[in-house]
């Protein structure tokens, strides 16, 4: 969200499909665990290391990153009031399509969750720390109790003791004398609407055993919500366990979260987009191919990297769909595709704005600042979208994600005053010129892009509002369309761009002529004896003036 706010017209450069939305929050019943829903801890393992180490690490340790299939890796549960609670996971479900009996688990046959929507534990264990285990004989049972608890955010509200007017998560004696609950068992008042909700799954230590071994259990989702998982403890014996194993999660479609599945089909569709764009671009390419410009193998390259960038993700979110898992490397070459796109797209936005291959012949010694500039962009968006993309769909933190973000936001900025200012000078020189069909192009082209600047605010201000009215995502299923908006609009100022600079058999209409009186080519005015040389000479002259200029810059 920082990084539009500053950068709202630079949607042509397609930002890549992370939500834009509130930290991921956690519901939960009492006020210390509410305020630990708007502050997602990053529980696989803090960022700390630069940017090339963490792109370069990220590749060599991992093949797959885990989204759906969600692992815990020997994790510690977190107090919160007079309970101690782990976040399993969170996601966007819809209900499932068939209910049919599932086959169960245990027997030879696999069973097959086609058309359904799952939860399953797959499996879990809980470890206790040895001196707890040692505590307790080996003939005894049910010495310790971890409950799963899943629920659908709008039942947050029904976890803990709110409803019987007390302030504690885990039911004490005199709960338990009135028959409201279980002493030692989490409070939970159930649906009456949806009776069996929110879920409980329990898991007994038994003995003086250090691990308990939840039972491999898949449950079914009947009706379309977010929901949580959460595993809890109440009894203070067992502090210090960890949690070790992975659950998985599974929409009737497939593997992909509710807030991502609307995003394979946009993608494919915009791969068609980029498709059709290209195809008429080649066309006119091929057409007029002996007045083409530098500036068209630019556009070219730009609507190139679209296509490929649009099909890999299609690809990625389809495998995801299909796996559960993302592979590092269809990954890594999605957000690679996508992060050069940008800063080409950017690149571009700039050089046109400089009024390179119409008003100057190159951009001088601007040349090397404007690739530094790109260089240093490409890395830092680099290591903020695979930091996005390679984890826990929930799992990013957002002081790491601050880290990242700010550099990318000072770098739009510095994008966004650039081309700004280069586009006053260049609308300045083509007014002083006279040079009236450029400067009705670049008028155009100065309206498409405040088109955009207004488009981009409204939105900005859209995602504001949707941030601040939904913090528990409760409206996840229409969150996809805040990524899409910015690829639509990042196509259509492509577009615009193309039709405006667009090859034909008159390239002077926008191309630098060095040598030539533009002012009569462009307006067809005639120019004989004295005037002709007259406008030679001015036009000698302002073309000595920009080369000036470039070595000053």
């Amino acid at each position: 969200m920082l990084s539009r706010c500053l950068c709202f017209f630079t949607a042509f450069a397609s930002v890549r499909p992370h939500f834009c939305i509130a930290d991921d929050p956690r519901p939960q019943p009492k006020k210390e665990m509410l305020q630990d829903m708007k502050q997602r801890q990053f529980r696989r393992g803090r960022i700390k290391i630069p940017m090339f180490v963490v792109c370069v690490g990220l590749f060599l340790c991992f093949s797959n990153v885990n989204a759906s299939i969600h692992e815990y890796r020997m994790e510690a549960f977190s107090p919160k009031s007079d309970a101690f609670f782990f976040h399993g996971g969170s996601e966007g479900l819809y209900a499932s399509k068939l209910h049919e009996p599932t086959t169960d688990a245990s027997s030879e046959t696999k069973p097959s969750f086609k058309g359904k929507s799952i939860i399953s534990f797959d499996p879990v264990t809980f470890v206790r720390p040895k001196e707890t285990a040692k505590s307790h004989h080996q003939m005894q049972q049910n010495t310790g109790l971890v409950e799963a608890i899943i629920l659908e955010v709008k039942d947050r509200a029904k976890i803990g003791g709110s409803s019987l007017k007390s302030d504690a998560i885990c039911c004490d004696k005199q709960l338990a004398d009135q028959g409201s609950c279980n002493q030692g068992e989490v409070i939970i008042q159930h649906n009456p609407n949806n009776l069996g909700w929110p879920k409980r799954i329990k898991t007994f230590f038994q003995g003086d055993n250090e691990e308990a071994k939840m039972d491999v259990e898949t449950v079914e989702i009947n009706s379309t919500g977010m929901y949580y998982l959460y595993f809890m403890f109440c009894d203070p014996q067992l502090k210090g366990t960890l949690i070790k194993g992975r659950t998985v999660w599974k929409n009737p479609n497939g593997y992909l979260p509710g807030k991502m599945a609307p995003l394979m089909t946009f993608y494919g569709l915009m791969s068609l987009a980029y498709l059709v764009l290209g195809l008429a671009w080649f066309l006119r390419f091929v057409q007029f191919w002996k007045d083409i410009i530098h500036l068209h193998y630019h556009i070219t390259l730009v609507i190139a990297l679209g296509m490929c960038e649009m099909a890999v993700w299609y690809f990625e979110y389809s495998n995801f769909n299909s796996t559960g898992t993302r592979p590092m490397g269809i990954t890594l070459w999605a957000v690679t595709f996508g992060c050069v796109k940008k800063t080409l797209s950017r690149l571009l936005l700039l050089v046109v704005s400089m009024g390179f291959g119409v008003v100057r012949p190159t951009l001088g010694g601007l040349t090397s600042k404007v690739v530094l500039l790109g260089l240093i962009y490409f890395i830092a968006t680099e290591a903020l979208e695979l930091v996005e993309h390679l984890g826990n769909i929930n799992d990013f933190s957002g002081k790491a994600k601050l880290v990242l973000v700010l550099p990318v936001a000072f770098l739009d900025a510095c994008f966004i005053l650039w081309i700004f200012s280069s586009l006053s000078k260049t609308l300045e020189k083509l007014q002083m010129r006279r040079n009236l069909a450029k400067l009705e192009l670049y008028r155009k082209f100065t309206n498409a892009l405040a088109v955009s600047v207004l488009l981009s605010i409204a939105w900005i201000g859209f995602e504001l509002y949707f941030n601040a009215t939904d913090p528990l995502s409760e409206f996840w299923q229409i969150a996809w369309i805040i990524p899409a908006f910015w690829n639509m609009l990042a196509y259509c100022l492509l577009v615009v761009i193309c039709v405006l600079w667009a090859p034909s058999r008159n390239p002077t209409r926008y191309a630098y002529m060095e040598g030539m009186g533009e002012d009569s080519d462009e307006e067809g005015i005639a120019l004989t004896g004295n005037s002709g040389d007259m406008a030679m000479k001015l036009e000698r002259q302002a073309i000595g003036d920009d080369l000036e200029e470039d070595k000053r810059e």
